[in-house]
């Protein structure tokens, strides 16, 4: 007997409600460590590295692909251009953790979603970076994501689907950062 997974939009329902059903056993399973490795290269250019992380008990020391993203800084900012700049990526992040969270959980409450995307603005004062303005904050005033789905859903249940969002959740409440050094 040839059997068809249940995916919906993208999504394969079954092993997410298994992973549920496991990690409601086992709440173990459900601590994570995500790592990144960055290493400068020269101005405001710098690669970052992902490769190892902790996950459902246990080390996984190897993935597929070593990944790596690379940052830099637009020209009038003194970059070379050669990547998007931190912030940009912070709206990469952002967008793509609130789409994915929207799809899984949409997909788990049997929600059909044919069609989404998204537009983010941050707006950003440099007076707090250059250390002009004590006043003015360092980092994006706001941010603003437009999204366009194609679907039943309501835009309120949609809404509560994208509240799902790990990096929504970063961003929006304060998250303790601890910054070491060692020579």
């Amino acid at each position: 007997m040839i059997t068809t997974a249940n995916i919906k939009n993208g999504v394969n329902v079954d092993q997410l409600v298994e992973t549920i059903n496991h990690v409601q056993q086992d709440p173990s399973l459900a601590k994570f460590e995500f790592r990144a490795k960055n290493n400068w290269i020269d101005g405001g250019h710098c690669v970052t590295s992902i490769q190892d992380f902790y996950g459902v008990g246990q080390e996984h020391p190897v993935r597929k692909d070593n990944f790596t993203m690379e940052a830099d800084h637009v020209e009038v900012l003194l970059g070379q251009d050669q990547a998007p700049n931190p912030a940009e990526i912070v709206l990469h992040a952002l967008g793509s953790c609130l789409t994915g969270a929207m799809a899984y959980h949409a997909a788990a409450n049997g929600i059909e979603i044919e069609g989404m995307e998204s537009r983010l603005n941050g707006d950003v004062d440099l007076h707090g970076f250059l250390g002009l303005d004590p006043e003015v904050r360092k980092g994006f005033n706001g941010i603003t994501v437009k999204f366009k789905v194609k679907s039943d859903a309501s835009e309120e249940q949609l809404r509560a689907l994208s509240q799902f969002s790990p990096v929504f959740d970063i961003i929006t409440n304060p998250t303790p950062v601890t910054i070491e050094f060692e020579k």
